[in-house]
C-alpha cells in the first residue's frame, strides 16, 4: 500500500493520498486549505488517479479543497451522514470572529458545496480503488467524525515494527492527545464513549495516521495517552 501524507498550508491538517501502488487509482483523505498544488504534484509524480475523496469529518480545515478535487476528477466525497450538513457552509460553525478572519484572508467566495456527496454510516465496509475500508463512527469532535481503517501498512511507515493495519483517525485521536470537543457539535461525553467503544478495542499493532501531527500506534497511545489511559481504567 502506498500512503503519502503532507500538511495543509493552514492549521497543518494532514492530507493523505492512499493507493495500492503507484500508477493506480487512489483515495484522497481530508484535502484541507491550500493543498491543491501539492496534491497535484503527488498525483503526477506517482501516476495516481483519484477515485474518491474521504472526509473524516466536516470541519473547514479538513474539507476546504473537497469541491475542487471532486470536480477536477469527477468523483464523490464520502462523509458520515451526521456531518453532511457541514458541507453546505463549513465556515458557519467557526463563530463570527474566526469566520471574519478567515474570510478576510481567503475571501467570501472560497467555498462551494460539492455536487456529489455520499453518506457513510458506522460499520460500512467499502472497496474503492482496490482498497478495503471499514467505517468507524466515533463522534465527539463532531457528530459525524469517523475513523477509516484499512488492512496493511505502508512499508515506509512500518519501520520493522510489525504493524498490521492503518487507521486514518481524523481529529478523534492524536499522538498524545485527542480532538477538542468545545466547538459546535462537539461533545466531551461522546468523545470519551468513542475512545472507550471504538478506539480502545483496536489492536495495538494499528498504525494511526491522525488529522494533525505525527503518526503513532494504538499500542503507544494505550500506554501513554492520558485520555486513553483514563478510559481504560474505567
Amino acid at each position: 500500500m502506498l500512503v503519502i501524507g503532507f500538511p495543509a498550508q493552514v492549521f497543518g491538517t494532514n492530507c493523505y493520498v492512499v493507493a495500492p501502488a503507484a500508477g493506480e487509482e487512489c483515495l484522497v483523505v481530508d484535502p484541507g486549505i491550500g493543498v491543491l498544488g501539492q496534491l497535484s504534484a503527488v498525483l503526477e509524480e506517482h501516476g495516481l488517479r483519484p477515485a474518491a475523496v474521504l472526509a473524516t469529518h466536516g470541519h473547514l480545515d479538513h474539507v476546504y479543497s473537497v469541491t475542487p478535487v471532486c470536480q477536477a476528477h469527477g468523483v464523490a466525497v464520502r462523509v458520515h451522514g451526521a456531518d453532511t450538513y457541514r458541507l453546505v457552509d463549513p465556515a458557519a460553525t467557526l463563530g463570527p470572529e474566526l469566520r471574519a478572519m478567515f474570510e478576510q484572508q481567503f475571501g467570501k467566495d472560497g467555498w462551494h458545496e460539492p455536487d456529489d456527496v455520499v453518506e457513510l454510516e458506522h460499520g460500512q465496509k467499502l472497496t474503492i480503488a482496490g482498497i478495503e475500508l471499514d467505517v468507524v463512527h466515533a463522534p465527539g469532535h463532531t457528530e459525524g467524525s469517523v475513523i477509516f481503517t484499512v488492512p496493511g501498512v505502508p512499508s515506509s511507515l512500518d519501520a520493522g515494527h510489525g504493524l498490521t493495519s492503518t487507521a486514518f483517525a481524523g481529529d478523534v485521536l492524536f499522538a498524545g492527545s485527542i480532538g477538542r470537543t468545545d466547538l459546535p457539535g462537539g461533545s466531551g461525553a461522546a468523545m470519551m464513549r468513542s475512545l472507550r467503544e471504538r478506539v480502545l478495542p483496536m489492536a495495538d499493532d494499528t498504525l494511526v495516521l491522525p488529522g494533525h501531527g505525527p503518526a503513532t500506534t494504538i499500542g503507544r497511545e494505550r500506554a501513554s495517552n492520558p485520555y486513553l489511559r483514563e478510559e481504560a481504567l474505567r
